[in-house]
């Protein structure tokens, strides 16, 4: 499985940025986002900045992140998914529109 990280920007310098992670210090690819400034969350695959996300939605997967990281170490998820505990689920709106027109069958 493919995941993407979230990590904030630190500094730049051309298409090279320096992120943190706690302590740790990564540098990415900036090349698919170069708009992207020092103080931004960016979602990181693979030493490449990817896009540019809000920092709300960054913190929810850096906790989702968290949790399962806890979960496999034999812990609990704690709140690590809160944010989809509140709501019902919601299909994505293809499906929505498949379901509201009363299709069952693909």
């Amino acid at each position: 499985m493919c995941v993407g990280l979230p990590l904030r920007l630190a500094a730049r310098d051309g298409i090279v940025g320096t992120t943190l992670d706690g302590e740790r210090v990564e540098t990415v690819d900036l090349s698919l986002i170069p708009e992207a400034q020092p103080g931004d969350w960016l979602l990181t695959f693979l030493g490449t900045a990817r896009a540019i996300l809000p920092e709300d939605e960054a913190l929810k997967i850096r906790a989702a992140l968290q949790g399962l990281a806890s979960l496999m170490q034999g812990g609990t998820l704690g709140d690590a998914f809160a944010d989809l505990e509140a709501r019902p689920p919601r299909l994505p709106p293809h499906l929505q529109t498949a379901h509201a027109a009363g299709e069952t069958k693909g």
